[in-house]
Formats: C-alpha cells, sequence, structure tokens
C-alpha cells in the first residue's frame, strides 16, 4: 500500500516540478525576453528598419559576417537567448548556419562577458577554480576559449549551412 502512495506523490511530484518551472519561466525570463523583444524593436524603429535591414545585410551577406560577426555581436549586446533574433535579418537558407554558430558561441563568450549567458558562469566558474588551483591565470582562459569559440562557430556555421542546402536539394 505505502508502495502506491510514493508512486502517486511521485507522480504528483513531476507536476509540481513542471509548473515551478514553468511558473519561474513566467516570472523570470519571458518577461526579460520580451522586454529585450521590445528594446531591440524600439531601437530599430528609431534608426530605421531599412537602415537596419541594410546593414545587417551587408554584414550577412559573406560567411564571415554571418557565423562570425553577427552571433559574437549578438551574444554580446543582446545575450542568450535574445542573440538568436539576429537571424531575421538573414536569408532563410542562412538562418540554421547563424542559429547552430550563435548556439555554439553561448559558452566561449562567458569567460570574457558573463552577463551574454550567465546560465553558463556556473560551467565556466567551476572550470575556472581548477584553473586558479593550478596557479594559471583566468585572463588567458577567457582569451583562449573566446578564440577558440571564434574557430568552432565559424567552422559550425559553414558545415550547417553547407549540411542544409544539401539537405533541402534533396528534398525539393
Amino acid at each position: 500500500m505505502q508502495f502506491l502512495a510514493n508512486l502517486a506523490n511521485g507522480f504528483a511530484g513531476w507536476f509540481n516540478a513542471g509548473g515551478s518551472t514553468f511558473w519561474g519561466w513566467v516570472t523570470g525570463i519571458i518577461p526579460q525576453i520580451v522586454c529585450l523583444m521590445t528594446f531591440m524593436n524600439s531601437i530599430i524603429k528609431l534608426i530605421g528598419e531599412d537602415r537596419v535591414d541594410n546593414f545587417a545585410s551587408k554584414i550577412g551577406g559573406n560567411v564571415f559576417g554571418r557565423y562570425l560577426l553577427m552571433p559574437i555581436m549578438g551574444m554580446m549586446f543582446l545575450c542568450n537567448p535574445m542573440a538568436y533574433s539576429f537571424g531575421r535579418f538573414l536569408k532563410e537558407e542562412h538562418k540554421p548556419g547563424f542559429y547552430d554558430a550563435a548556439v555554439s558561441f553561448c559558452h566561449p563568450i562567458t569567460g570574457l562577458f558573463p552577463h551574454a549567458n550567465a546560465g553558463e558562469l556556473f560551467v565556466y566558474m567551476g572550470i575556472a577554480a581548477g584553473i586558479e588551483a593550478l596557479g594559471l591565470q583566468l585572463g588567458d582562459l577567457a582569451i583562449r576559449y573566446f578564440l577558440v569559440g571564434m574557430v568552432v562557430i565559424f567552422i559550425r556555421g559553414l558545415l550547417t549551412e553547407k549540411i542544409f542546402l544539401s539537405m533541402t536539394k534533396k528534398n525539393a
């Protein structure tokens, strides 16, 4: 009998945990995203949509802009998860590669710009504690993360674009 009671309580606990998570989103990240979207759209309206679109099109018109500059700027200025909204300025065939590059830069940027992705900060701080215990400099770690991250996001963006284009050609 106790087994069934424990099973029922555990089953209900899943929904309690889900409700707590959902409420955390409602009171935490959702208002932040709405505010960031409002801010970004306001800035775009103030500057002018045509000017912003032209600027972003120029940057996104080449692979270095798409898979290096835009993800880095997005993560630095808009942070995670709002950085992905920079993809709105790209052609459809470039969006998957941009998203892959941007999401792959969430961790490497943390050492130099912790505000960019506070959720990854605990991972970086764990690694940093080990580096400090060895008597090494954190600045070196942060710079190396950033530079290696740039190489990785560029490669991932290019590969994802190639894979996406290959898959869409096969389905056409």
